[in-house]
């Protein structure tokens, strides 16, 4: 005879992801050890259990874009997000796509695919810091280039200036990343893109400033989520640190300018020397870098976690409705930022041979536009269906927007002449 099961209420005064982990144990206790899904299911709630009340949990992940699906036997849904992220094929592609160097000038020059992982390595150690969802950080700052064009951003100011004559509509990258990840990507049975969650897809609208900003026709808070901020500022601090180093290496920035003219490689440089007074130039060089980033990441480490304690939020709500943004260098470092953010754009950037690489990508993202535009039955296969789903200029810029370098440039050689 079976006895009566009873009923398991949490004590009262736990938050939500505490009562959770109390009923998912009692129903793990009363199920099989051969229920894998169970298994599963506990071991996400218990891993975060200590989670900071302002990180998104992953039953609060807001639901999926297309369809519900069923809980995974071994993984959460974020981790499921960020497999799914990496298995696209516009995750592969970032490997042939430019960073600040046309991909395939330089062995050792950062690809949009270096990039990423670089990003996604920063990300994940300030949300571990700041105690906030892991996954969910990854899979954001894993995801966020996916809409990255060939030529880096030559590439995007070329199609936003056309789709803008053309469609009326304009072109940026991080809405074509939502758009690769909801609409382009095509791997399930029964509907488009990777069906992500709701909290990874917001995590990827990046710039929130003046005005609405909206997301399956709903008004988004005014700040990201915590995760968001973390996988946003991973991928300023990771440019500020790699796209000096590659720089520096193509002979186009100088030590000693940068000596004169950026404070924070000057900081960078002291605490280089005092873990290494005898090593060589190219060694020196190679650990200021990593000294800059050290302290960029310490500085939004320790910040963000002032702003946090400071605001108090309770809940990962209260981030989203709060004034500014709770991750952020402090205000002692971040005009700082800003200074070598400026000398960047005008000693690489602006650079004149990386200028007259971007003038010639540009005309061949410019020719390949007007060839497709005119001629749609040569896009390729996916695209083709998409002339008469979308507008054709949008279905153009779709294609040319998830080429390679290389590949545009045989494209462009094959329709256009290109040499």
């Amino acid at each position: 005879m079976q006895g009566v099961r009873r009923r398991v209420t949490p004590p009262p005064g736990l938050s939500t992801a505490e009562q959770q982990i109390i009923l998912l144990k009692a129903k793990f206790s009363r199920t099989r050890r051969s229920n894998l899904r169970n298994i599963s299911e506990f071991d996400v709630f218990r891993s975060e259990r200590d989670l900071a009340p302002y990180a998104v949990r992953s039953f609060e992940n807001g639901g999926r874009r297309r369809i519900n699906e069923p809980s995974h036997t071994f993984r959460s849904p974020f981790q499921r997000d960020r497999d799914r992220v990496i298995h696209s094929r516009a995750f592969r592609r970032l490997d042939g796509k430019t960073q600040v160097f046309l991909s395939g000038s330089g062995d050792h020059f950062r690809t949009r695919l270096t990039h990423t992982i670089e990003v996604e390595a920063l990300a994940r150690t300030v949300a571990r810091r700041l105690g906030v969802n892991e996954d969910l950080t990854e899979t954001i700052a894993l995801a966020h280039d996916l809409g990255h064009t060939p030529f880096g951003h030559q590439g995007e100011n070329v199609l936003d200036r056309l789709l803008r004559e053309h469609a009326g509509t304009g072109f940026e990258h991080n809405q074509q990343a939502l758009r690769v990840v909801d609409e382009l990507e095509e791997k399930y049975p029964g509907f488009e893109g990777l069906n992500l969650c709701l909290e990874v897809r917001r995590g990827l609208v990046k710039h929130r400033g003046e005005g609405e900003c909206r997301l399956d026709d709903e008004i988004l808070p005014a700040q990201p989520g915590i995760e968001a901020q973390i996988a946003d500022l991973a991928d300023d601090l990771a440019y500020y640190g790699h796209d000096v180093d590659d720089g520096l290496d193509a002979g186009l920035l100088k030590d000693q300018e940068l000596l004169t003219n950026v404070r924070l490689w000057r900081l960078a440089r002291d605490c280089a020397l005092k873990n290494g007074e005898r090593i060589s130039q190219p060694r020196i060089i190679a650990y200021t870098v990593r000294c800059l980033i050290d302290n960029l990441a310490g500085d939004a480490i320790l910040n963000s976690m002032r702003n946090l304690q400071q605001a108090a939020p309770q809940s990962a709500e209260e981030v989203k409705r709060a004034d500014g943004r709770m991750v952020d260098f402090s205000a002692e470092i971040k005009p700082l930022t800003k200074e070598l953010r400026d000398f960047l754009f005008t000693n690489l950037y602006k650079h004149s041979e990386i200028a007259r690489i971007n003038a010639r990508m540009g005309k061949v993202v410019e020719d390949l536009f007007h060839y497709f535009l005119s001629h749609p039955e040569s896009l390729g296969r996916r695209s083709r269906r998409r002339v008469g789903q979308f507008s054709p200029a949008l279905a153009v810029a779709d294609y040319i927007a998830g080429m390679t370098d290389s590949f545009a440039l045989q494209v462009h050689k094959q329709y256009c002449g290109g040499g």
